[in-house]
């Protein structure tokens, strides 16, 4: 529904809330019972309606058709105030209810926003509107600044400064320039680009995350389920006992028939279970929302759950812990010294475009004089040999001395004949890393490492970010069984993070699987339950912090409706409290529960 029409009817309802108090203020201080009913008539006949269009649906037992019974029990015993006064409160309720719930929408309602509304092309000099939806892969599209990128791409002309924070979560601004891959959702904050469309609309970033948001809604928790089948149960036993209350005078021919029909109307009205099937939801809805703010896109409330229990974090090491960029671990020099080796290395990579000839080059900061180089030579599968100002230098992966090649990466250099040294290389650990698993010791998660890589790196990285232990040289099947192993021995949740594409077998087995910086990659997001839409892997403490508070809140929720309802419901069929205890134990502790629900919100 249209956000005009939502604010016409809450004005709607509002009007009708005071008509219907001024009408009873009339009707108290004329003692009229027909302006009573016209009031209530006025504030509850959709209330009503609703009770017996569901009762034609054979849905029997709602909160709807217990506020009828009970309110229009009321009136047949004369009790106009009470009748009108609860349906009143009962109204305001859900007008209260609903603005709570549009708060905790708002986080993830911000998300439609990234939505662009048309995308620019050049048609005979001019430049024109069309849908998103008519952008074709190889379309030329142009972005002037202000605007909102329509469709993932490469830009092919010009350069911005592009505001990622609708992605990512963060409020970060980066440089786009020529050959760089740019998402939709980002912002052009200046200057003007031309971007190719390397996707279609309906597979581009912006629409998988606003599909992702939807589908979160119709995945509930454990709990949400749980209250679901309870509230089955719950709500038609209360029913038996209130018509149970009613007919006691049957049994007792002293007792007073109005007396125990007004006990019973009152435990109908205490009984209705709004607080348990609003608020827990409610309460999930908006850890997504919170969740989907600081850019972390959960598919479902049962994964906040299975977060909130989590006891170990398995990690994909290349492109997850680390950048999956080469550099320089180790120079090992046994002869000359580790700058002259650097500089020997750097001399003879000179001519060779292998990747790790460049991590060389840029690592060496000394002039290289080419005139010193003859004899250049590339050994297929093995490196490179040069003459080096009259001495024969070899660069490469295979020591030609000791015939033997290293299982790290590892370049050998030698001189005249002679192995003088070696570089070894590892990737680069991201930046986040160290400090997202020292918050998960400080959490009591343990952490462990399943990489395809050889032995010797896997254990590099786990020593130096202190995960508690790795296994290497793993297939991805191999992968899968190891997983399920670590499953097997942990007492909680097993979260498995990766890149999303070749870890996508290891990612559905485990309990919840994270997509590391994965937004833009279509395996990633099918593969994962939760996405992590840049590579900060401190959003994942944040992300189990947030689900923990959720879940903390869902069941203080759960725990303060049941302790009041049940105190409540004894002192009504006891008859200690009249219905306008009964309005504060329904409306005022779904209120109480619902403004608890939104605290989550408030994670930091």
């Amino acid at each position: 529904m249209c956000n005009e029409c939502n604010e016409s009817d809450e004005k709607l309802l509002l009007a009708r809330i005071s008509i219907a108090i001024l009408t009873g203020i009339l009707g108290l201080a004329t003692s009229n019972g027909i302006l009573y009913v016209l009031a209530y008539i006025l504030i509850g006949y959709d209330v009503i309606h609703s009770a017996v269009h569901n009762l034609c649906r054979k849905k029997y037992f709602d909160e709807k058709l217990l506020m009828t019974i009970a309110s229009i029990g009321a009136i047949a015993i004369a009790e106009y105030p009470e009748a009108l006064c609860l349906m009143v409160l009962y109204q305001l309720g859900e007008f209260l209810q609903d603005k709570a719930i549009d708060s905790s929408k708002h986080s993830i309602s911000k998300l439609l926003k990234i939505m662009p509304d048309y995308a620019n092309i050049e048609e005979n000099g001019e430049i024109k509107h069309i849908s998103p939806n008519e952008i074709k892969i190889g379309d030329i599209i142009i972005v002037k600044a202000g605007e909102k990128i329509p469709i993932d791409g490469t830009i092919i002309d010009g350069n911005a400064i592009v505001d990622t924070s609708n992605i990512t979560g963060e409020s970060l601004s980066e440089l786009k320039k020529a050959g760089d891959y740019i998402l939709s959702g980002c912002i052009n904050t200046n200057g003007f680009i031309k971007i190719r469309a390397e996707k279609l609309y309906k597979n581009s970033t912006v629409s998988k995350i606003i599909e992702l948001v939807e589908k979160a809604k119709n995945k509930k928790s454990k709990t949400e389920k749980l209250i679901t089948e309870f509230a089955k149960v719950y709500t038609p036993a209360v029913v038996i006992v209130a018509i149970f209350i009613a007919l006691i005078p049957l049994f007792n021919s002293s007792s007073e028939y109005s007396l125990w029909i007004d006990r019973a109307l009152t435990f109908l009205v205490i009984s209705c279970p709004c607080a348990f099937v609003i608020s827990v939801p409610l309460t999930f809805f908006a850890g997504i929302g919170r969740l989907s703010k600081s850019g972390i896109l959960v598919k479902g409330s049962n994964y906040i759950e299975k977060l909130a229990k989590t006891a170990t974090i398995v990690f994909d090491k290349t492109g997850t812990l680390t950048t999956g960029h080469l550099c320089i671990k180790d120079i090992n020099s046994f002869i000359e010294s580790e700058d002259e080796l650097l500089r020997l290395a750097a001399y003879t990579e000179y001519y060779s475009n292998h990747p790790i000839a460049k991590i060389i080059r840029d690592a060496y900061n000394g002039e290289i004089n080419t005139n010193l180089i003859s004899d250049f030579t590339e050994i297929a599968g093995q490196g490179v040999k040069i003459n080096l100002d009259g001495e024969d230098i070899y660069t490469g992966t295979k020591d030609l001395e000791n015939n033997k090649k290293d299982k790290n990466i590892s370049v050998y250099i030698l001189k005249n004949g002679k192995t003088i040294g070696n570089i070894t290389f590892s990737d680069d650990i991201k930046n986040s890393a160290t400090s997202a698993i020292t918050s998960l010791k400080k959490m009591k998660i343990k952490t462990a490492i399943l990489t395809g890589d050889n032995s010797n790196n896997a254990e590099y990285i786990a020593n130096i970010l202190g995960i508690d232990e790795y296994y290497s040289e793993l297939l991805p099947q191999n992968k899968v069984e190891k997983l399920e192993e670590i499953i097997t021995r942990t007492k909680g949740s097993t979260i498995y993070t990766g890149d999303g594409i070749n870890d996508a077998p290891v990612l559905t087995r485990s309990d919840a699987g994270i997509a590391m910086g994965a937004i833009g990659t279509d395996a990633a997001i099918e593969a994962a339950d939760i996405v992590i839409s840049d590579d900060n892997l401190e959003k994942i403490p944040l992300a189990i912090k947030i689900s923990k508070k959720t879940l903390e809140i869902a069941k203080e929720n759960i725990a303060f409706a049941i302790i009041i309802k049940a105190l409540f419901l004894l002192m009504g069929a006891a008859g200690v409290i009249t219905m306008w205890g009964a309005v504060f134990a329904d409306v005022g502790v779904t209120l109480i529960a619902i403004l608890n629900s939104l605290r989550t919100l408030k994670v930091k």
